[in-house]
């Protein structure tokens, strides 16, 4: 069978997806897995379509011992055990930068092009591209195709693009690009196939999971984002800390002699849930304890969320839906319900059994503001567009070679 293997490389984990081919836009998921614990307690794990256990292996730290190891040992496995015919490979990619507003079709020079933007997403970018490196390596005759988070919100207008800082740094690409774009093109997507009338309104989505953010849509495009130049900006997340002073990291600086190799790794690792609860930067760790420092925690992850709501509702002239997303969006109620009574004041009225059963619709009837569940899958979204990019290329290829041979016919 034809098959595409999708991957989402963490800093700690593997995530992989292969999804059979049944036409040029029929998709069939057969196969998730993972390798998490990467050099500390690595384990890959995979399931069926069906959901029946198709391995679950551990491996000592120093077989498994970064990110390619790992694409390595889940390599193997899918290899030997399921006796694929991968046709591409598509692969999530945080950054695109100024250059990439669409998926890509991978060579060299665009691996060369997506490593200048490392800097700009350090926790993502760097294993993001050790398994396209991995690939162009061992297999370099498989398409690959990027897919970009940032790429969803291109179509900005310049004054949502820019920040009040002098042009020459936006030609640089010093600019507003906003993530999670895969996540919220899906939804816009299901929103069209679901609740097709107001998939054309004004509707914010909720991306909330370990990174989180919002974003405002019109008439299903992205016109504003929480998220800027880097996936630091924004909500309060697991391990980052959203929206904060730029003169914090200057007293960081002058103040506390930090470097800014530092400084990035405490804003990356240490803030967020995790840094103001002094606990964990897990929701569902948060939501089951008393501790002061977890109820802060919860506090402020719904302030901010409620405040980017009023901003992102200015930013649409006003708001008639509002999507929950991601793992703590689309599973805890708890959380639900508390950013829905601060969104009152727009109009949310809650149906608190909907929003317990975990109901697509947890709004009342009469609720001026529409209220939805919508589970997001990026996976999938990755690999239709690696179908539609790789059907281009051939296509492409195909009908230059028909123009090449009529035209040497011509001249005969």
């Amino acid at each position: 069978m034809d098959t595409i293997l999708v991957d989402n490389a963490g800093s700690s984990s593997v995530k992989f997806q292969v999804f059979e081919t049944g036409g040029p836009s029929r998709l069939k998921r057969i196969i998730k897995g993972q390798v998490e614990g990467i050099g500390t307690r690595p384990r890959l794990k995979a399931q069926g379509a069906d959901g029946a256990v198709l391995v679950d292996e551990t491996y000592g730290p120093d077989v498994v011992s970064d990110v390619p190891g790992a694409i390595r040992e889940a390599g193997a496995w899918l290899r030997t055990s399921q006796k694929l015919t991968l046709i591409a490979v598509g692969h999530r990619v945080v950054h695109g930068g100024p250059a990439y507003s669409r998926p890509t079709l991978i060579d060299s020079k665009v691996v060369e092009k997506l490593e200048r933007y490392i800097p700009l997403a350090p926790l993502h970018q760097p294993n993001n591209l050790a398994p396209i490196q991995a690939f162009l390596k061992n297999s370099p005759g498989l398409p690959q195709v990027a897919c970009f988070d940032t790429a969803f919100h291109r179509g900005h207008s310049a004054v949502a693009d820019h920040y009040a800082i002098p042009e020459q740094l936006y030609k640089e690409g010093v600019r507003r690009y906003g993530f999670h774009g895969l996540s919220y093109e899906f939804v816009a997507k299901r929103m069209q196939e679901l609740f097709p009338e107001t998939a054309k309104s004004r509707v914010i989505v909720a991306h909330l999971g370990s990174g989180a953010s919002m974003c405002a849509l019109a008439d299903g495009r992205s016109v504003e984002s929480t998220m800027g130049f880097t996936a630091l900006d924004g909500l309060p997340m697991g391990t980052r800390p959203g929206q904060i002073d730029p003169g914090v990291v200057l007293y960081l600086m002058s103040e506390k002699g930090m470097s800014a190799e530092a400084i990035q790794k405490f804003l990356y690792n240490d803030c967020g849930l995790k840094g103001l609860s002094g606990i964990s930067n897990d929701m569902r760790v948060l939501e089951t304890g008393d501790e002061p420092g977890a109820k802060l925690a919860i506090d402020y992850f719904v302030y901010r969320i409620s405040l980017y709501a009023g901003m992102l509702a200015a930013a649409l002239g006003g708001l008639d839906a509002f999507v929950f997303t991601a793992g703590i969006g689309e599973n805890s109620a708890g959380i639900r319900a508390r950013i829905a009574k601060k969104l009152g004041w727009l109009g949310a009225e809650l149906d608190a059994n909907a929003n317990a059963g975990g109901k697509p619709v947890i709004s009342r009837p009469q609720s001026r503001l529409k209220l939805f569940v919508i589970p997001t899958d990026e996976e999938l979204m990755i690999a239709e567009h690696t179908l539609a990019v790789i059907a281009a290329d051939r296509l492409q290829k195909t009908g230059y070679r028909e123009t090449a041979k009529s035209g040497a016919g011509s001249h005969a």
